[in-house]
């Protein structure tokens, strides 16, 4: 099994104690919109005060490197959707910097961490304006951490959604690879679901499994996890196995699955038939450890929606 980045501590001190002293107007910026950052050649870029846009939000990310670090939310919305005056960067979703920033090692394990907060924060200040007991407006409070309605004197935090995801594997140790019918066409990966109120990471596995393919699964393994904030979730994944590779798809979710051998997969994925999930991503971490090490992308993988 492949060691990834987060297996390990943080690696940006979230430094919780500074939040509420540090000025967030004379830090170096991480500069986020919609689900993207400034960034270029695969790295993200941190803009000095001087060189920063005008906000509508900052956010305190952490101490990194003997300095302290923040998240902006521009102003103007179209910000860096051209190179002009802000050295070549360029605002870049983080689906699409994922596999890049994998490829970095420790450098890029850092801007991960920084782009995943960065993201998930923006997007649940976006998403929750106001109060959800009296519809006040509420407004950033402890470093952008937390939002205070001060109506009611209450303290709203940021939410993180459980999903789980599990490789499947059959007798003959061939994998399971299905399509949401979602998807863009060709885009195969795990089954997967979100966890509901009152079940446990195990029993949502195995719950979102049978409705989506009718299969019963066992030796569910813990594996790993991963920060997945499209919009605000935490994907925590699972291996198991079944008795019998027949399922039955339950054609709204999932429309189509198809349990694959290794040479199997080398060929689907070569002649385009299969798009597996995006280098970085926990789905294609399971996917590797499975099939014993790196599996080079086809020729449409860099068109396909992630």
């Amino acid at each position: 099994m492949t060691k990834w980045a987060q297996d390990e501590p943080l690696l940006v001190d979230r430094a919780a104690e500074r939040r509420d002293t540090v000025d967030l107007t004379a830090l170096d910026a991480v500069v986020v919109r919609d689900g993207s950052l400034l960034a270029m050649d695969g790295q993200l870029a941190l803009l000095a005060p001087a060189e920063q846009p005008p906000a509508s939000l900052r956010v305190y990310l952490g101490f990194d490197a003997g300095r302290d670090l923040v998240a902006i939310v521009p102003e103007d919305p179209s910000f860096g959707t051209d190179t002009d005056g802000i050295g070549g960067e360029s605002m870049t979703p983080l689906r699409a910097l994922l596999g890049q920033l994998s490829a970095r090692g420790r450098d890029g394990a850092r801007d991960r961490e920084l782009a995943a907060t960065a993201v998930a924060l923006a997007t649940w200040h976006a998403n929750h304006p106001v109060c959800s007991v009296c519809g006040d407006p509420t407004v950033p409070v402890k470093g952008g951490w937390v939002r205070f309605c001060e109506r009611d004197q209450k303290e709203h935090y940021p939410r993180t959604d459980p999903a789980v995801i599990v490789a499947i594997t059959d007798p003959d140790d061939r994998l399971l690879l299905a399509h949401a019918s979602y998807w863009s066409p060709r885009r195969f990966s795990h089954l997967a679901g979100y966890v509901e109120p009152g079940e446990s990471l195990e029993q949502a596995a195995h719950r979102e499994v049978f409705e989506e393919a009718q299969l019963l699964m066992h030796d569910l393994t813990y594996v790993a996890s991963q920060p997945w904030p499209f919009p605000a979730s935490i994907m925590v994944g699972f291996t198991a196995t079944v008795e019998s590779p027949d399922f039955v798809l339950d054609q709204d979710e999932i429309s189509d699955a198809m349990f694959v051998s290794r040479e199997d997969i080398v060929g689907l994925v070569a002649d385009g038939t299969v798009i597996l999930a995006p280098h970085g991503s926990i789905a294609r971490r399971l996917l590797e450890d499975w099939y014993g090490g790196p599996l080079a992308d086809g020729p449409r993988a860099e068109r396909a929606d992630v």
